[in-house]
């Protein structure tokens, strides 16, 4: 007697199936909080390496740790008692500009930038779209209580935010910049 095997059913389509909204606003608020592990690749420190005009070996010692026999970004403890990745810088908002506040004294408002921007590692250019802010909703929008750039701005297919999640490398053309 010959059975039918049943194909597989596809997965049932996931909660951001119809998109989700993401744009950068360079507020910092991804790169500072709970102490964490940034994890860098052998191939991720050579072109930070260069960026800085340091050897790997230099960046890695000033910039890195390894934990478990993998290589992560240091991070130092801000005044707030959070912890900033080491290359959260402060600089001067453009737009912002200066105010005088109620004692006549002048404010200069900052924001907080990458300073390695063009050299990030990959799992901080997956930013948002990772596992744990796309387990549900709820965990989204919770992480969207302290990114200002999330739900707002391009909006990301389903297909798109699933190739971010899992890439393990960056694309030449990349979907976010």
């Amino acid at each position: 007697m010959k059975l039918d095997v049943l194909s597989p059913l596809p997965p049932p389509p996931t909660w951001y199936a119809d998109g989700l909204r993401f744009t950068c606003t360079q507020c910092g608020n991804c790169c500072t909080g709970q102490p964490g592990f940034v994890w860098i690749t052998t191939e991720e420190i050579v072109a930070l390496a260069k960026l800085l005009e340091l050897t790997p070996e230099e960046t890695v010692e000033q910039y890195c740790h390894k934990v478990a026999g993998r290589f992560s970004l240091r991070e130092r403890r801000n005044a707030q008692g959070q912890y900033d990745c080491i290359f959260l810088r402060d600089e001067p908002a453009e737009r912002a500009g200066s105010s005088d506040n109620a004692d006549g004294n002048r404010i200069t408002q900052t924001r907080r930038v990458c300073g390695v921007y063009s050299a990030r590692p990959l799992q901080c250019r997956t930013w948002p779209f990772w596992s744990g802010n796309l387990a549900s909703e709820e965990q989204w929008n919770t992480a969207a209580v302290r990114c200002h750039g999330m739900n707002r701005g391009r909006k990301f297919s389903g297909e798109e935010i699933t190739q971010i999640e899992n890439a393990e490398e960056w694309p030449e053309r990349p979907p976010t910049s």
